[in-house]
């Protein structure tokens, strides 16, 4: 690759900010700034600067692995791709299609995911297909597609932030999550507007806000239902909305007005005074927003939550009007695109559903097979981890670390131990790789090229800046090679801008169509939004950077309202468990932490986990800063020094979740679905505290 900067984006989370790389004469990587981008406008935080140190061959893979004598030892491609194909294809003789599981993740490009969900469907025949996006923001697009018709995560770009007159942000920690997005909630408030957080901690994010509702875990949804119980008790509805351009609100508001201030205060521990601040605050301006993240989505009534909240917006005619709406801060790189392409349980690109027979029969045309050879539906995440080892004997797995991090860790990772055969594509031997029977090293962001979707429901093209290390390949090379071995020839290219031209094939008309966009716009205009209908030569469509302000995508372009009431969390504190738990992040790791530990700079910021807890706890614990601490739940027992600080609230604790060992934070954690969504209570599970000698 010629020594020039290459406009392209970062590798981690949802917001894609955009950056320029370099390759230097020593062989390293130069980050800098690329001010062209509107998402971060040049800003990086510390994992987006140090990215390139992933590249290194002193961290990352960069020879296939095959298992030999209970060891992993370097071996040649054809040996390792040989393997892979006929372990598969001793398992679909041997169990059945459905014995062979594919497990992809949020961070494969649009390209790899479309391509994923066409090998595990067309190729090995299998319904049993998932990716760990599900443990992202499921609950946000259930809801979403209940309310809307759609799921987009942001209905309107970034930059709509600070022109609205209050923000109401439920559950996201964005200043260390996200940190070059807190300049749009800065932005707000110097612009008069206001910034409402609801966390059950003090965070950096909160420390900004102009309100902090701190309420106990898993009560977000009796808390929107109490707002809402107000804005109707204050006569705060727009009614005339709500009969234009909803249906359903009489059930909504039965709902709702079940959930008296009083009663929520003691659900939630949110002072009534702070509730009719919060409504103030909301109506009183001309445009006002909500936006969630993990807090209220990652729960076992998570929906249901999201639901509350769009009610919210809906009865105070906050959504799909200028500098107003619903939104969900997506979380992984290519969260948003990696659901809507296939390789989701129940989907089909184009976010078609895949139990819609014209659904199938469409993408069925352009994958040229019949539409009855496509499986149906598979098992959720969680649920098709569970099932290794027993209705699933061999497993391909993607971009993904579920021994750290799904819920209930240390049974899943004893479920991956029991598979007939693993065989993991990765950057670097993650702890689940290490655990595969063989490991093929894969390019990483900067040594190819590729699409994603950012937060906004920008599509975006990822460019490749740096040769890859001999030996190694891309993902699409291996679902070529595998599907060939497999005997199905062709239908899987490996250069990504073919694919990508499938991909718009298989997506026109579909709720999330990409057909009029193609990679010379992505390079000239900065990416473009979708849905982007097919492109026309006389009027090429400008995409969608903001939706609905005409009509929702439901069939008589109404939004719906969702009746929904409180419910408890799956698992309450009792005497046994006393104290609540919560998971999260912090700055400089970033989800499993597998490339982020790697290094060195993020490691001396955030060398290992900690448990974070009110001084009146640790005092009644008897632990001083630092401590070893155990965190011991129904499934496990973690152990983390302890961190005191007067931001928590003293019936819970926090443990960021970056991390394998006695540390890991998902030991602990409750696998408990949402029914709709089937995503797992990761946010709220009860747990005791010990202290440890050591």
């Amino acid at each position: 690759m010629p020594n020039s900067a290459t406009p392209t984006h970062c590798p981690y989370c949802a917001l894609q900010c955009g950056m320029n790389l370099t390759p230097a004469p020593d062989g390293t990587v130069e980050v800098s700034e690329r001010a062209d981008f509107p998402v971060n406008r040049g800003a990086l935080c510390g994992k987006g600067r140090t990215a390139p140190a992933v590249l290194s061959s002193r961290v990352r893979l960069t020879s296939p692995l095959v298992r030999s004598g209970g060891t992993l030892v370097p071996a040649t491609w054809d040996e390792a791709l040989d393997r892979i194909a006929g372990a598969l294809s001793r398992t679909r003789t041997e169990h059945g299609p459905d014995a062979c599981g594919v497990f992809g993740g949020g961070g494969l490009t649009n390209e790899k995911a479309y391509t994923l969900g066409k090998f595990a469907r067309v190729v090995l025949g299998t319904s049993q297909i998932d990716y760990n996006g599900r443990f992202c923001m499921s609950s946000a697009a259930a809801g979403g597609m209940k309310a809307f018709g759609l799921d987009r995560g942001l209905p309107f770009p970034l930059e709509d932030i600070p022109k609205s007159g209050c923000v109401i942000l439920v559950g996201s920690n964005l200043a260390e999550t996200m940190p070059p997005s807190l300049r749009f909630f800065t932005e707000l408030r110097e612009n008069g507007g206001t910034l409402i957080v609801v966390d059950p901690r003090r965070t950096k994010t909160a420390e900004q806000a102009d309100l902090h509702l701190m309420p106990r875990p898993g009560t977000d949804l009796a808390l929107a239902l109490g707002l809402l119980h107000l804005v109707v008790a204050e006569g705060r509805t727009d009614e005339e909305y709500i009969a234009e351009r909803t249906a359903g609100w009489e059930d909504a508001r039965a709902a709702a007005m079940a959930h008296w201030p009083e009663y929520v205060e003691r659900i939630t521990g949110v002072p009534v005074p702070q509730l009719r601040e919060t409504v103030r605050l909301f109506c009183e301006p001309e445009s006002a927003m909500v936006l969630t993240a993990r807090g209220p989505e990652q729960q076992s009534k998570g929906t249901d939550t999201v639901s509350a909240w769009i009610n919210l917006c809906l009865a105070t005619g906050r959504a799909g009007r200028p500098f107003s709406g619903y939104g969900c801060l997506t979380g992984q790189g290519n969260g948003q695109g990696g659901r809507e392409h296939g390789q989701k349980a129940d989907q089909l690109p184009g976010y078609r559903k895949l139990d819609d027979p014209a659904a199938r029969a469409h993408v069925a045309e352009v994958w040229g097979v019949d539409p009855d050879s496509l499986p149906g539906p598979g098992r959720s995440a969680y649920e098709l981890l569970d099932a290794l080892g027993t209705d699933i004997k061999s497993l391909l797995l993607m971009g993904s670390n579920p021994v750290v991090s799904a819920p209930h860790a240390a049974h899943i990772e004893e479920r991956v131990k029991s598979l007939d055969f693993l065989a993991v594509c990765d950057v670097v031997l993650s702890e689940t790789a290490a655990l595969a029977d063989v490991v093929l090293p894969v390019t990483q962001w900067a040594e190819e090229t590729g699409t994603t979707t950012n937060l906004e429901g920008r599509v975006l093209l990822r460019r490749q800046a740096i040769t890859p290390p001999d030996g190694i390949r891309s993902d699409l090379e291996v679902m070529h090679e595998l599907a060939d071995r497999l005997g199905v020839e062709k239908g899987f290219p490996t250069d990504p801008e073919e694919v990508f031209e499938e991909l718009r094939r298989a997506s026109a008309g579909g709720p999330a169509d990409y057909s009029g966009i193609t990679y010379r716009r992505l390079a000239e205009e900065n990416g473009v939004f979708w849905p982007c209908p097919t492109e026309d030569t006389a009027q090429v469509h400008p995409g969608t950077p903001r939706l609905f302000l005409e009509r929702f995508a439901t069939p008589d372009g109404r939004a719906r309202f969702v009746p929904v009431s409180h419910r408890a969390i799956a698992e309450e504190p009792d005497e046994e468990y006393p104290v609540l738990l919560t998971t999260g992040r912090v700055v400089a790791q970033y989800q499993s932490g597998a490339q982020t530990r790697r290094v060195d700079e993020l490691n001396a910021a955030a060398p290992g986990p900690f448990v974070e807890l009110h001084p009146r706890l640790a005092e009644r614990l008897g632990a001083a800063e630092g401590d070893p601490v155990a965190v011991v739940s129904r499934r496990g027992r973690a152990v983390a020094p302890a961190r005191i600080t007067l931001g928590i609230r003293p019936d819970t604790v926090f443990m960021p979740f970056h991390w394998y060992g006695e540390g890991r934070a998902n030991t602990l954690t409750n696998p408990a679905l949402d029914p709709t969504s089937r995503m797992p209570e990761f946010k709220a599970c009860a747990v005791r505290l010990e202290t440890v000698q050591r």
